[in-house]
């Protein structure tokens, strides 16, 4: 449900306008450290090997069945957001379209700048192409649903691999699921609102791979998960920046287009 729009925080200090400024001086040296931080982390993400990418794909898309090579669109780099929705969803996951509606308008900006950002999904494309109109969003979506990409790129795991463990996520090795018998978690509701069940919803995962295309080979150069994937999530950049910061209780968003009227 949306959050109550009059929410407060039970208990907060206040204080003179002299104390804010003394306490905002202290943060921003704080911000400043976290900055410089985030500059070596780029740094060190830039230096991370290139990994050629041999294995042959085929998506389709709205222009019809394509590569790997072919989802760069004549730039050279070549960002892809692994978005929740799987064959047997109705729509897509709302943590997914959450994130989603943060970088719609961000496409054509890196577009113009040497950057293709799309999203793949294994629902078949028709699917796609629906939720993206209902949820009024222009970027390129592709289907991988006659490709083991998302397998390759571990943000997908078989029915198997979640009933036995092993499956790799964020760079780790997963022990068996065990569904929580009387008892509806957030996922549960995610599913619901997804239109599957718990354990085909979480069988798709979430992430972000970047490729480069250099003469003319397709290179991996990074991927990210999970809480890997926060700094791209728009709405909680606004959130940390709000006077009760991300207030949460559980997962509290849902799709945009069903939120009540306010």
């Amino acid at each position: 449900m949306a959050k109550n729009a009059t929410m407060t925080s039970p208990e907060h200090k206040t204080g003179s306008r002299d104390e804010w400024l003394a306490a905002r001086v202290d943060l921003l040296k704080a911000e400043k450290e976290l900055t410089h931080r985030g500059d070596e982390v780029r740094r060190q993400r830039l230096e991370l090997p290139w990994v050629r990418v041999d294995k042959s794909y085929r998506f389709d898309t709205d222009d019809g069945p394509a590569t790997l090579a072919d989802l760069f669109k004549g730039r050279s780099q070549l960002i892809i957001y692994h978005f929740m929705f799987g064959p047997d969803y109705t729509g897509g996951c709302p943590a997914c379209s959450s994130i989603a509606d943060g970088f719609n308008g961000t496409v054509t900006h890196l577009a113009n700048h040497d950057v293709i950002l799309m999203a793949v999904s294994r629902a078949p494309l028709a699917k796609l192409q629906a939720y993206k109109k209902r949820m009024g969003w222009s970027f390129p979506w592709a289907s991988s649903f006659a490709t083991d990409f998302n397998d390759d790129f571990n943000v997908r795991i078989t029915e198997e691999q979640q009933r036995q463990g092993g499956a790799e996520y964020n760079f780790r090795r997963e022990s068996a699921w065990q569904p929580r018998a009387g008892e509806t978690t957030d996922v549960d509701r995610f599913a619901a609102m997804a239109g599957t069940d718990t354990a085909t919803y979480i069988r798709e995962r979430p992430g972000v791979s970047a490729f480069a295309l250099d003469d003319g080979a397709v290179h991996h150069t990074y991927s990210a998960y999970a809480r890997g994937v926060d700094g791209l999530w728009g709405m909680y950049q606004w959130l940390d920046r709000a006077p009760l910061g991300r207030n949460e209780d559980g997962l509290w968003f849902r799709h945009h287009d069903t939120y009540e009227a306010r």
